[in-house]
């Protein structure tokens, strides 16, 4: 029996079934588990949420003369052999926002996000069973976000700092993917199964000793052989926890296997490669070449683009095309040099040309310093300007690039 109670009568013992509102309003990654740290008690008191569900058939209930609003919600489903996880439908495709409204709300997405993945990720440390439906109210932020705006969550991602990076590339990976069903075609089941994979695709890593995982340099190829183990490792601790689609688990096992058969663990080529795994192949690998790590700063956006397109063997050409269509073929933050000689940063794309998007120019390059900022939408009648080339933003070693796109 489910039953609707006011935050302050929560109890060690109970098991919350579900909060009332938004994932952004309570600390957790999950949504449904048993109270049983006084820890997790004075996170939810602190955070705001003000109902709850519990379930009485799973925890303790109210004391007898406890005050209780009690409703009559129909009861969860039955546990089904169907694959598909227990959850609210994935979001219909929704009305477009500007990319400085969406950035605000993304911004907000990834403040609750770093703290739920790492919550995740300790739960699995402390050897805590993962049931993969705790974590759909966090998928189905992300991908109302992306499906709102695609451009500002797989962007402002990209920024985590370098110790976040482990945590917030899951976030990133979920983000990325559900861009990319979109740009598929994918019906909102598969969709919300992309983003499901994304986000538990490394989830093996948290099993990977901290020494290795946190190293920062390089790895040695012993430690190397170490980090390999993390996809089965994941794929174990998904099959163990149940919830988890097949979907998801082979994201999980598979994103490392690479077209020509080089990949890990079991060096599957081409077609022998599920579409989900292609897909997670494509966005594991951009998110980890653009993002800063402990051993090296990430590379420019278009770069990382420009240098995935050159690795015969490594993707499914079909679904890299399709990728790039998704994130542009000058991504948000990209540094472009147009054909006035000017230099500047993709700060939004447009819709109907991927060669036109909005650019905030900062530098000439016939003076050799910066000019005052301007936004040029080349998509625009009265535009006369194109870009010509993406520039390193290594070698011109601008600081304040991300500034430039992500202030709102």
């Amino acid at each position: 029996m489910l039953k609707l109670i006011n935050a302050k009568q929560l109890r060690l013992g109970m098991y919350v079934h579900k909060f009332e509102g938004s994932w952004l309003n309570h600390p957790f990654w999950r949504s449904a588990f048993l109270l049983e740290d006084q820890k997790d008690l004075d996170a939810i008191l602190a955070s705001g949420v003000s109902e709850l569900w519990i379930d009485l058939s799973r925890g303790c209930g109210l004391p007898a003369a406890a005050p209780v609003a009690v409703a009559e919600p129909a009861p969860p489903p039955a546990p089904a052999p169907a694959p598909a996880p227990a959850g609210p439908p994935a979001p219909v495709r929704q009305a477009g926002t500007s990319m400085s409204q969406e950035l605000v709300q993304a911004k907000r997405i990834l403040l609750q996000s770093r703290e739920a993945v790492t919550s995740l990720f300790n739960d699995v440390r402390l050897g805590k069973a993962i049931d993969v439906n705790g974590a759909v109210p966090l998928v189905e932020e992300v991908t109302s976000s992306v499906m709102r705006n695609p451009g500002a969550l797989v962007s402002i991602v990209r920024l985590k700092n370098r110790d976040d990076y482990t945590y917030m590339h899951s976030v990133a990976v979920c983000a990325l993917m559900v861009a990319l069903a979109r740009q598929l075609g994918l019906d909102d089941a598969q969709s919300r199964d992309a983003a499901m994979g994304g986000l538990m695709h490394d989830l093996g890593k948290a099993l990977m000793p901290l020494d290795v995982l946190n190293k920062p340099g390089s790895l040695t190829e012993d430690e190397y052989g170490i980090m390999k183990r993390h996809p089965e490792a994941g794929w174990k601790l998904l099959k163990e926890g149940g919830g988890a689609t097949a979907a998801t688990l082979d994201i999980a096992l598979h994103h490392h296997e690479k077209v020509d058969g080089s990949g890990y663990p079991h060096r599957l080529k081409s077609t022998d490669i599920t579409l989900m795994s292609r897909m997670g192949a494509v966005c594991d690998v951009y998110d980890a070449i653009t993002s800063n790590r402990p051993y090296k700063a990430g590379w420019d956006p278009g770069t990382s683009i420009r240098r995935m397109n050159s690795w015969a063997g490594h993707f499914d050409p079909v679904i890299l095309k399709a990728f790039i269509r998704s994130i542009g073929i000058y991504p948000v933050g990209s540094l472009v040099r147009l054909e006035s000689g000017r230099l500047g940063v993709v700060t939004e794309q447009n819709d109907s040309s991927l060669l036109t998007p909005k650019v905030t120019v900062f530098f000439s390059l016939k003076s050799n310093e910066p000019i005052s900022r301007q936004v040029l939408d080349l998509a625009g009648r009265h535009n006369h300007e194109k870009i010509v080339a993406v520039e390193d933003k290594e070698k011109w070693g601008f600081k304040y690039l991300d500034e430039i796109w992500s202030e709102v």
